[in-house]
């Protein structure tokens, strides 16, 4: 039986808007739907409908967003141009259209019974096989990521009710990062590429991914319990370029011949409370 002796929290992430740049947390609440304050907000796109990440609109992870302490739920948002506005600001719609150069609308967490609000907007491509693999950056020649666990977001932007892509956390070892890494030096495998919510210290366990071993079991980390449900599957959102990261569609060449497509895993949240960085982790 694995035995995490060692294993704890490197860093916190949280995103605000769903597919910009986040920010980086000590501490942080974590609710059935994942961090507190995390993918409160969302663009739909005005002119094709549904909500939108940045598999659609790719200069989104050229923005950034930060939690706005003083005005909840609300975030600030920092275009490239370094201009910033509170997401609550009455002309937040026609500020981020013009930066984007397309009519889009910022939106909250609505119900989840309000479902055509979460429903997928217009595909490029009637033919739902190129649309995928637009969707997550594959040749023609290379297979599909496995789809099975995440039915409901092939209709649906998201799980009703929330913005993240599938489950309510994203987490990824140092390890793996360390292990694709070493598979090609000539590519920038940084993390915020990968967008983790959590990046962790695996190292009781002898092996390159060290989080795929622990698919189905639950770990405690501060006073939360969390499952890791599966690999996560990555998209073409790791090839673009932002900040100081160039666009890269070479980084899923790699990842496809290294392990499938996948990097970190999807965890569900269990039993929820507060996690801080260097919080132990243990299993259950």
């Amino acid at each position: 039986m694995t035995q995490l002796s060692q294993a704890s929290v490197l860093e916190l992430h949280r995103y605000p808007v769903k597919s910009m740049m986040g920010e980086s947390i000590t501490a942080v609440e974590i609710t059935d739907n994942g961090f507190k304050g995390d993918r409160i907000l969302a663009l739909r796109d005005e002119v094709r409908g549904g909500i939108r990440g940045a598999k659609k609109i790719p200069q989104l992870m050229t923005f950034s967003a930060r939690t706005e302490e003083t005005v909840r739920p609300s975030a600030r948002i920092t275009a490239p141009s370094g201009e910033t506005l509170l997401s609550t600001a009455t002309d937040i719609n026609d500020w981020l259209s013009a930066e984007l150069g397309h009519p889009v609308s910022l939106w909250p967490l609505l119900p989840a019974a309000q479902l055509e609000h979460y429903r997928r907007g217009a595909p490029d491509s009637d033919d739902m096989e190129q649309e995928l693999r637009a969707l997550f950056g594959r040749l023609p020649q290379e297979p599909l990521p496995d789809l099975s666990l995440f039915a409901e977001v092939l209709e649906f932007e998201s799980p009703p009710g929330t913005y993240f892509d599938a489950f309510p956390l994203n987490l990824l070892s140092r390890q793996s990062l360390m292990s694709i890494a070493a598979t090609n030096a000539t590519q920038q495998f940084d993390s915020r590429r990968f967008r983790p919510n959590i990046l962790i210290d695996l190292p009781d366990i002898a092996h390159p991914y060290p989080e795929t071993t622990l698919t189905g079991q639950q770990l405690r980390i501060g006073d939360s319990i969390i499952e890791f449900v599966g690999a996560c599957p990555r998209c073409s959102m790791t090839t673009h370029g932002f900040a100081d990261l160039p666009k890269d569609t070479g980084i899923m060449r790699t990842l496809v011949e290294q392990t499938e497509g996948n990097l970190g895993c999807y965890a569900k949240v269990i039993q929820p409370g507060t996690i801080r960085c260097n919080d132990a982790i243990s299993l259950a």
